[in-house]
């Protein structure tokens, strides 16, 4: 794998309690995360698939792989941006998610593009 800093993708999330979907009483918290790729390298590149790092307050980990994002394996120009929004549900009211995109450039280099760790948290439950 190639190093991820020569491939700069910036990823930002976005997160959305859920509360219509929840159920408190039964342990279930809905979140949406919305995520914004934005290609800030010179080369095209292509997300292949990815891989998710799920924690709940109870140290219970969940781990998600799978081929692209949302049904897609979109293709990023310089300077391009890609978003798409998901969801997971957790057992816990607070938790955090982490992980990294699989791309590949134009010629056919593999790296890895690092999810910077976000935070789920139901409003009011973090001060």
């Amino acid at each position: 794998m190639d190093k991820p800093s020569s491939h700069p993708i910036q990823i930002v999330a976005r997160v959305k309690h859920l509360a219509e979907q929840s159920d408190e009483d039964d342990n279930r918290y809905v979140f949406s995360y919305t995520i914004t790729l934005t290609n800030d390298g010179e080369s095209t590149v292509q997300l292949l698939s990815r891989h998710w790092i799920i924690t709940d307050a109870n140290s219970h980990v969940q781990e998600v792989r799978g081929q692209g994002v949302v049904g897609e394996q979109p293709v990023l120009k310089p300077g391009q941006s890609f978003e798409y929004t998901s969801g997971t549900v957790l057992a816990t009211p607070l938790g955090t998610m982490s992980g990294s995109y699989q791309m590949v450039t134009e010629d056919g280099t593999k790296f890895d593009a690092p999810i910077p760790q976000f935070v789920l948290s139901v409003p009011r439950v973090l001060h």
